[in-house]
């Protein structure tokens, strides 16, 4: 039986089954819906209306969903973004492949910038279009240490029930040191020991609605 297995969620768009973590990747209720939802309106659009230019980092690179989307926003709205993504298992050439988001997603350059995420090098930073440059660290998020880097983190690890190491005080502790002051982090978590965690961090931390399937999430800004 295939450690991994794609399959369809709700809006038809495609997620990624672990069987070592018993957890997709994305939400059943919608992959794309959910991206759309809690990184890029709760997090990029607000951080779009201070500046037009940003560096975004994502926890968690995996089928590539979030940095597709945000290249494709930063391409609408004419901002530059830096992208920085930390993932320990990449999927492979062949999954890659197989998800649908290409033939989902209404846009011109869907294609060739989805397939140009995967082809960069990891460690590597590349320009994918004149707005949007990536770099993929494959490394365990204990291993990464930024200094006031980033305007905005996309935190989409799996859950807390999943692997509840990655949702622990040092590792929030990190994301906070990675943030520049008034940097925001979004994420698709809002269990209350979580937040806690966070505003005892120095967080300022909001409940938001959360996408299809989910009553809250949270956006904490440093």
């Amino acid at each position: 039986m295939a450690e991994q297995e794609i399959f369809e969620t709700q809006d038809g768009s495609h997620s990624i089954l672990s069987r070592q973590y018993g957890v997709s990747y994305h939400s059943r209720y919608g992959a794309i819906q959910e991206t759309q939802h809690v990184f890029i309106e709760a997090g990029l659009y607000p951080k779009l209306l201070t500046s037009d230019k940003l560096s975004v980092l994502d926890i968690g690179f995996g089928t590539g969903l979030n940095a597709l989307m945000t290249a494709l926003e930063a391409q609408n709205k004419e901002a530059a973004i830096y992208y920085e993504a930390i993932e320990k298992f990449p999927i492979t050439e062949q999954q890659v492949e197989e998800l649908n988001y290409p033939e989902i997603i209404e846009h011109a350059d869907v294609a060739p910038i989805f397939r140009a995420l995967h082809q960069v090098n990891w460690g590597e930073e590349q320009q994918i279009s004149p707005y949007f440059t990536l770099k993929k660290e494959q490394k365990d998020i204990v291993e990464v240490t930024y200094d006031e880097q980033f305007d905005l983190i996309y935190f989409d690890a799996f859950a807390p029930t999943a692997q509840p190491e990655l949702w622990e005080a040092s590792v929030m502790e990190r994301m906070y040191q990675a943030l520049r002051p008034g940097g925001v982090l979004v994420t698709y978590c809002a269990k209350g020991a979580f937040k806690r965690t966070l505003k005892a961090l120095g967080f300022a931390v909001e409940a938001l609605q959360g996408p299809p399937g989910k009553r809250e999430m949270t956006r904490a800004t440093r």
